[in-house]
């Protein structure tokens, strides 16, 4: 038999939460001695210590807990929590990987200040083009709100457009507006280019973008999410030349592989 301090260092707890799962009736001692009140415990109920943490780590609620291990949640119902915390933890990883991501670029950016691009920047016209796209609002410009909203779109788009027997006849074409409201919400569109003209039964919009007599232009190599130090040299490049920007640049994928870091893509801001 242990006493509570040496159940709690066997258990690596603490001997407060030892005393919390008793009083809550999740971890009884084995003896709780009657003059005293001292708490004994068994090296045994190590195990069901180490199922409460376990759990408790998962996300569960002590209440849960406290289901769980009397039986009162079935095997069924238990895979079914266990599923949804394990969907909830992915989501959180990629949150936090894509939140690095961001902040990694903005560490470019900051590293980057004071010195021109060494990308080429290229004052060309752009042509029209037709596109078949979806929309959808984002909260703001930032890559944080932009990629969760823009690959969905792009997943559906083509899955739409292959449904509807439209072959895409040139590169992906993101172009972004302010949506109406004025407070900082973007819409979003994810266009492909393509031939076909508009027609009754198609789930997605033809549009035909028009042309652009002036744009600065500039490669990005990598991910969309780490776009900012290159938007940022095309950004001081235009403001050095004494450009002035007429509005959101377009990205035209040139090259997207399935990694993304091997990503091409060109942007294409519009000059006054």
């Amino acid at each position: 038999m242990f006493t509570i301090g040496d159940f709690a260092r066997h258990g690596r707890v603490s001997a407060r939460m030892l005393r919390h799962y008793d009083a809550i009736g999740l971890l009884r001692p084995e003896r709780t001695d009657p003059f005293s009140g001292y708490r004994y415990y068994a090296a045994a109920q190590l195990a069901q210590l180490n199922r409460i943490i376990a759990l408790k780590d998962l996300g569960f609620t002590l209440q849960q807990v406290q289901e769980i291990l009397e039986g009162k949640v079935s095997t069924e119902e238990l895979r079914g929590m266990l599923a949804l915390r394990r969907a909830e933890l992915e989501a959180a990883m990629a949150e936090a990987a894509a939140r690095l991501s961001q902040v990694e670029a903005r560490l470019r950016s900051i590293e980057s200040e004071g010195h021109m691009p060494t990308e080429d920047v290229i004052i060309k016209s752009i042509p029209a083009v037709r596109v078949a796209e979806l929309t959808a609002v984002a909260a703001s410009y930032g890559p944080e709100h932009i990629g969760p909203v823009i690959s969905p779109l792009y997943e559906e788009l083509f899955r739409r457009v292959e449904a509807a027997g439209v072959r895409p006849t040139g590169p992906g074409i993101a172009y972004y507006e302010d949506a109406p409201g004025g407070d900082g919400a973007i819409l979003v569109h994810a266009g492909v280019t393509v031939a076909a003209g508009p027609q009754p039964g198609f789930d997605f919009e033809i549009v035909d973008l028009p042309a652009v007599g002036r744009a600065a232009t500039i490669v990005h190599r990598g991910p969309m999410d780490a776009v900012m130090p290159t938007a940022q040299n095309l950004a001081r490049w235009i403001d050095a030349g004494g450009h002035r920007s007429a509005g959101y640049a377009r990205e035209v994928s040139l090259e997207c592989p399935a990694d993304r870091e091997k990503w091409v893509t060109e942007l294409q801001e519009p000059l006054v």
